[in-house]
């Protein structure tokens, strides 16, 4: 049996799971309260905690838990091929896990979770996002490719400079702070964003970035080649200021990007945003789409045959599992589309220039 204070804990924290789920259902009640009520200041508070640590510490935290992990189920095993498991041990063993999950769920909803629920970006710009057109897609796509061929050759003109990871991170928190300056909602305060200690497992596990919302800070996996590092600094920072779904920091990532006025950064955006419109183009008219993907200059190619080459390097046999997991994981976040989530910031790029006549 659970002893009676184990089970007054699972009773609150069930509790508490409870409210957090009606709170969250309303969508225009978690945007005023929430993400734009308290979690800018709990998101400042974790970046101020640990923005001073010159190394992510959420990293560190995580790789102790994987420990933790290994160490309890080696444990168990032993313990169960002595057949020195009883029921009751059992039955405690279930009711810890489930309190450690319970909390894990009401810590991480508490303090970023809950604005997977939030009104977000198209409400905030007044965009109206409806199903669009293949003529849509051929519009926005060749704006783009436009756009990548112009900043890849300011980068030529300029010569071969590179940057740094701390340049880009700082790049990247300045790009945030001119983009506010249209859109005050987008302000990017108490800079925290870490090179990733697990950037060589992300390259075998297909992650290329990713925020940790228990200690506030934002990784960016530095192993990837150096043209995508921009974009996804400023994707991930996007996140750290609420914005929980991927496409919707990947549309946040993209505005502030292209605000910056480093053809690094701009020329990161345009190519990440060209490739999303360029596939889902493809589905509807792949003749189109071949032909705006002929048309992007030799040195943009040779960058596309750099990252090919670099996945399938990193190619193994548990990234479809990873991605897989991954995809249920944003499946029960309010992102149906799972994975496919981040091609779908193509629907906010159209919307922005329905209404903006620009992107």
């Amino acid at each position: 049996m659970i002893n009676k204070k184990r089970g007054i804990f699972l009773a609150v924290l069930f509790l508490m799971v409870i409210l957090i789920r009606l709170f969250s259902a309303n969508s225009f009640i978690t945007e005023r309260y929430y993400s734009t009520g308290f979690y800018p200041f709990a998101a400042i508070f974790f970046r101020s905690v640990t923005g001073w640590l010159p190394f992510s510490l959420g990293d560190l935290l995580y790789g102790a838990v994987v420990i933790w992990l290994l160490f309890k189920a080696v444990k168990g095993i032993k313990a169960l091929l002595k057949q020195q498991v009883s029921w009751q041990s059992l039955v405690n063993t279930f009711s810890k896990t489930l309190i450690v999950l319970l909390m894990i769920y009401v810590v991480f909803n508490i303090f970023w979770g809950i604005n997977y629920n939030r009104r977000g970006i198209a409400f905030q710009l007044g965009l109206t996002m409806e199903k669009y057109s293949a003529q849509d897609l051929k519009i926005v796509n060749t704006i783009l490719l436009q756009k990548v061929n112009a900043s890849k050759a300011a980068s030529l003109h300029h010569g071969p400079v590179i940057l740094t990871s701390k340049e880009i991170f700082k790049e990247a928190a300045e790009a945030y702070s001119e983009v506010s300056k249209k859109y005050s909602f987008l302000e990017y305060n108490t800079k925290n964003i870490k090179i990733s200690l697990w950037g060589w497992l992300g390259n075998y596990a297909g992650f290329t970035g990713y925020y940790n919302p228990f200690t506030g800070e934002a990784q960016v996996n530095t192993t990837i080649p150096k043209f995508s590092q921009p974009y996804t600094a400023c994707h991930e920072i996007g996140h750290q200021i609420g914005y929980a779904k991927e496409d919707e920091a990947n549309f946040v990532g993209y505005l502030a990007a292209t605000a910056s006025k480093d053809s690094a950064f701009l020329y990161s955006a345009y190519l990440d945003l060209f490739l999303y419109t360029d596939r889902n183009l493809y589905l509807v008219d792949s003749t189109a789409a071949k032909e705006l993907a002929h048309q992007l200059l030799p040195s943009v190619k040779g960058d596309l045959k750099e990252m090919r080459n670099f996945n399938q390097r990193h190619q193994n046999p548990f990234e479809p599992v990873i991605r897989w997991m991954y995809g249920k994981y944003l499946q029960s976040n309010q992102q149906p589309s799972g994975v496919l989530s981040y091609d779908e910031v193509t629907g906010f790029l159209i919307a922005y220039y329905k209404k903006n006549g620009s992107i």
